[in-house]
């Protein structure tokens, strides 16, 4: 007879960061997150390239699916009590007025503040849910979105056109070579990672997924796409890397190690008192540093002043985001 399970079901190598990382609240805190997770709701964005989130506040309560908003982004909506397959249905999905996305994933373009005529790119964009929310907060930036794998690249085409994204140029292409003629205001790094952030309790198969090897591949990738991101940056550029991992290896200590690699650039902060030097933030980005600083967004210590980490919760994927500037000749 089988020995009963005495502990729910994480990876060794996740087990090992809260036993060594975190100190005992942060580890309960996550654990707590993680075994929540089966009863997080559905959450979507309104699409503002197709509709007003007013539009689709008045389509989801006709359809009778009750809704709640987050105080650091107007166009989120939190469903209560119903599935994805209830949202598949709607007209406003099948014509692209909302997009199904996690709270936690739709916080990297609102800390990036992308810019109307600026030069974006997102580095690992399929399948599309950064590149098309960075669209509609600015329809008339001159956006790139790369993605080497075929499959996923046809994928973010498809979200792309049916979210009325117009004009972005999508590369077939791994971001880690991309040619230094290229150079751009503003980029969008959401890196492959464990996933640790999106675990659920007692998941064997992630847990089986979730090994030493993987962790040493996903910080191998993490750390080139760093330096060629950094390469690409224009100079006064900013750069927004995320993960959707509680790990310190993919988060602060891989962004720590690429400022070391890149003296000509520097933390601008996501929350708190900005240097004195600093322009002040764009809306969106302050709506996310006040979210932080009010305690609407559930933050893990971490150990890079003014970086994010997102604990997982019932509401919010375990998440990282630091913003980088280089420096202006």
């Amino acid at each position: 007879m089988d020995e009963p399970r005495t502990a729910p079901i994480l990876p060794s190598i996740l087990e090992e960061a809260l036993a060594q990382r975190f100190d005992a609240d942060a580890a309960a805190r996550i654990r707590a997150g993680l075994a929540a997770a089966c009863e997080r709701p559905v959450t979507l964005r309104a699409n503002t390239l197709r509709a007003t989130r007013d539009e689709v506040a008045e389509a989801l309560s006709q359809a009778g699916i009750s809704w709640e908003t987050v105080p650091w982004y107007a166009d989120a909506f939190v469903l209560i009590d119903v599935r994805e397959h209830a949202v598949w249905d709607l007209s406003i999905y099948q014509e692209g007025k909302v997009y199904l996305q996690s709270l936690s994933s739709m916080l990297p373009p609102l800390a990036l503040a992308p810019r109307d005529g600026a030069d974006i790119l997102d580095m690992c964009a399929a399948p599309g849910g950064k590149t098309t929310e960075l669209a509609a907060l600015a329809p008339a930036a001159h956006l790139t979105a790369c993605e080497m794998n075929a499959p996923r690249a046809e994928k973010l085409a498809y979200n792309l056109e049916k979210l009325g994204v117009r004009g972005a140029n999508v590369m077939r292409v791994d971001a880690r070579q991309l040619d230094e003629f290229f150079s751009f205001d503003q980029i969008l790094l959401d890196a492959p990672c464990t996933g640790t952030g999106t675990l659920r309790v007692g998941d064997e198969r992630a847990a089986a997924r979730v090994t030493p090897k993987l962790l040493a591949k996903v910080t191998r990738s993490q750390r080139s796409l760093l330096d060629r991101a950094l390469t690409v940056l224009k100079p006064g550029g900013e750069l927004v890397y995320s993960t959707c991992s509680v790990l310190p290896q993919e988060n602060e200590e891989q962004v720590e190690a690429a400022l070391k690699r890149h003296r000509d650039c520097s933390i601008v902060p996501l929350a708190g008192a900005l240097p004195e030097d600093a322009p002040t933030r764009p809306a969106t980005a302050e709506a996310l540093a006040r979210a932080a600083e009010d305690g609407a967004l559930p933050l893990l210590p971490n150990g890079l002043p003014g970086t994010l980490a997102i604990c997982p919760t019932r509401d919010y994927e375990g998440f990282y985001l630091a913003k980088i500037r280089k420096a202006a000749r």
